[in-house]
């Protein structure tokens, strides 16, 4: 194939050429209806490439097919059979994947690392969620992705269930033997989800993870905004095999899809892809060179852990995106979050992930030099003006204290009957609501999971001490959603 093309970039650009207008929305009309004030901050370019899909970059009937043939393209440049894109992230693609494979049917094998999207995916469609216990680092108090061995067992457990989903890379770069996973699964004749969202550019360097398709997975959603060069919002799902209906997947996306797709962020996936085809095993070659020297450069620094080799191992990670560079901060007396904030208000610094003793800066081919020498004078000047109090204690729970027993299932007991409670009453009942640090988004308590006091303890006291909690009814969960007694 010709990967010199980009047939949504060059519509776009045919689109400008001659001089279309189209009295259909967006009734801004490439930004002739704007505010000159919105104009002056977001672009008038922008508003400009602002176009309807159908009936505008293409005909009404999308006779020249260039969604079509851009997506071929992407399938191609990374070796799947298929690839479908939207532009309503990750967050879709996933849900299409599980309504896909286990939709009325017989439940799903599921990581319990997973990100809220797929809980929300679990919600809506239904399905019964045999969770697989991700491996624990109780010393550092960090998941790893499941082992092979926790996909078997799991499989022994539930032999009917109608598929499998891992999460690969974790937020924290830290990814699962997805080869060895997908032979357990295929050995069964049943396929492997893998929500990527953190994978877009793993096609393109063998210094990189290996690619979730190469792998042997059935199904790959990645996020090409996340470490590609795409809007936010954009995300592909690819496919290959006969074990996913791509049909039924293609159904399961357009049933969830919005009907009014934005062309920038089209475009933007179609144009990326033709860059890493022809550019990406340099740019990526050079973001590992440079996150190398970033990591030797923050490991220098007093009181800073760049972690690498320990997460790592048997016990722990089978590898990791070392474009994502963790650094623990425990040493220093202060938690990421008290961190992350002072890197923000005195540096004009935002780092990918804070937790209770943890910093996570994610590297892309858009780093250089420069950004790099500004993140480590930052953390520098950071653990120079560190004179803080100790922060907040945070009552860690123990790994077991983290597997809740599921007993409804999530949709039952998100749509049921239920009630708001006070957080200490609402230990030892049935959770309505989920309720998940952000980032990274793992919810550490779902609905239709029985809450302990243990996690209780964890949310209130990690919120006094900087931990954000987005989704919960309550913000500072004083009070919890749970399901109503009867």
């Amino acid at each position: 194939m010709d990967h010199s093309r980009a047939p949504l970039l060059e519509a776009l650009a045919d689109y400008h050429r001659l001089g279309r207008y189209g009295f259909t929305p967006p009734g801004h009309r490439q930004g002739r209806g704007t505010d000159e004030r919105v104009l002056d901050v977001i672009g008038r370019d922008a508003f400009g490439s602002d176009v309807l899909a159908t009936a505008g970059l293409d005909d009404r009937l999308s006779r020249n097919g260039y969604l079509a043939r851009a997506e071929a393209l992407m399938a191609d440049a990374v070796r799947a059979e298929t690839a479908f894109f939207s532009t309503c992230g990750s967050s879709l693609s996933v849900k299409a994947a599980m309504m896909a494979v286990a939709g009325g049917r017989d439940g799903l094998l599921v990581a319990r690392d997973s990100h809220k999207s797929i809980v929300a995916g679990l919600i809506f469609s239904g399905v019964q969620p045999h969770w697989i216990t991700p491996r624990w680092d109780a010393a550092r108090h960090f998941s790893h992705p499941p082992s092979p061995q926790q996909v078997r067992q799991a499989w022994e457990e539930h032999p009917d269930a109608s598929g499998a989903l891992i999460v690969s890379p974790s937020p924290y770069g830290t990814c699962a033997d997805i080869a060895a996973i997908a032979e357990i699964c295929h050995a069964r004749g049943k396929p492997l989800i893998v929500d990527e969202a953190w994978g877009a550019h793993l096609p393109f360097h063998e210094g990189l993870p290996t690619w979730a398709m190469d792998a042997g997975a059935d199904v790959c959603v990645v996020s090409v905004h996340k470490m590609g060069a795409g809007f936010e919002q954009g995300s592909v799902f690819h496919v290959q095999g006969d074990l996913v209906d791509s049909i039924r997947l293609s159904e399961c996306a357009d049933l969830l899809m919005t009907t009014s797709p934005n062309v920038l962020i089209y475009a933007a996936m179609d144009g990326w892809r033709r860059q890493m085809v022809e550019h990406g095993h340099e740019l990526l070659g050079e973001a590992l060179r440079i996150a190398k020297d970033a990591r030797r450069q923050l490991a220098e620094i007093p009181g800073i852990a760049v972690l690498e080799e320990e997460l790592l191992g048997v016990e722990a990670s089978h590898d990791l995106d070392r474009l994502q560079v963790l650094m623990d901060i425990s040493d220093t007396g202060a938690n990421g979050y008290q961190a992350a904030d002072w890197l923000r208000e005195h540096r004009r610094l935002d780092v990918g992930l804070a937790d209770h003793r943890r910093l996570l800066a994610t590297l892309s081919l858009g780093d250089d030099k420069g950004t790099i020498d500004t993140l480590v004078d930052g953390i520098t000047a950071w653990r120079d003006q560190l004179t803080e109090p100790a922060p907040a204690r945070i009552a860690l729970p123990s790994p077991g204290d983290l597997q809740l027993d599921t007993v409804m299932l999530p949709r039952d007991a998100f749509f049921g009957p239920v009630e708001t409670v006070p957080a200490q009453d609402a230990v030892g009942r049935i959770a309505a609501e989920h309720l998940t640090p952000y980032p990274p988004g793992i919810p550490v308590i779902l609905p239709g999971e029985v809450i302990n006091g243990a996690v209780v303890d964890y949310l209130r006291t990690g919120l006094d001490a900087g931990m954000n909690v987005p989704d919960a009814t309550d913000p500072r969960v004083r009070t919890i959603r749970v399901v109503a007694r009867t």
